[in-house]
């Protein structure tokens, strides 16, 4: 039975423009080192600046053996606006303007990630692909992978160069064997992406 595995991560540590800072650079080289003994048939990026920067400097340790491309599905977006009474309060401000279009858009941006990716290999060989994208994406592939309802893409977060790891078979639900790993990241380069707080 052949497998889609998904090597997926957030692009590295960005600056207030979008752009790698120098800790992004260092841990997207990493995350590629940890990477380089797999048979990777794609690199998929993000269409933003930092995305691709990451693909990148992930490739360095790859050695070119794999083609580095973009994917549209995989930019930054709001996969589900969830309903009012869906809203947890705490996250009301955030959705607060968000038109019936803006929302729309967005979720067929998610529809279209899932529809392209989440999916087992054809053919009989197994498929080795990792996407560098965003927090929201690789919450909604998680989602989906669960089978959970929409609005659960909420609260799941991934640091900077994190790796999450899915896996697709025919016939048989996909598996998260990894989520959110950043043992391949020395301590201080670990949990940059999220709210300054104490860290175990």
């Amino acid at each position: 039975m052949a497998t889609r595995y998904l090597y997926v991560a957030r692009h590295g540590d960005a600056d207030a423009l979008g752009n790698l800072t120098n800790t992004g650079r260092e841990q997207t080289r990493l995350l590629g080192k940890r990477l380089t003994h797999l048979p990777i048939a794609a690199v998929w990026h993000s269409p933003l600046p930092r995305a691709a920067d990451s693909a990148r400097e992930l490739d360095l340790f790859l050695g070119g053996s794999a083609p580095v491309a973009e994917a549209p599905e995989l930019i930054d977006h709001v996969p589900y606006v969830p309903t009012p009474e869906e809203t947890p309060p705490s996250w009301a401000p955030f959705f607060d303007g968000y038109g019936p279009e803006e929302a729309a858009a967005g979720h067929k941006i998610a529809q279209s990630l899932t529809t392209r990716f989440a999916l087992a290999p054809e053919g009989d060989e197994d498929l080795h692909e990792v996407l560098i994208t965003h927090a929201y994406p690789i919450a909604w592939l998680i989602r989906d992978a669960l089978d959970a309802p929409p609005v659960r893409w909420l609260g799941l977060s991934s640091a900077n160069a994190a790796l999450t790891v899915i896996e697709y078979r025919p016939s048989v639900p996909p598996s998260i064997s990894m989520f959110n790993d950043m043992s391949h990241l020395r301590h201080e380069l670990r949990w940059t992406g999220f709210p300054k707080t104490l860290r175990a």
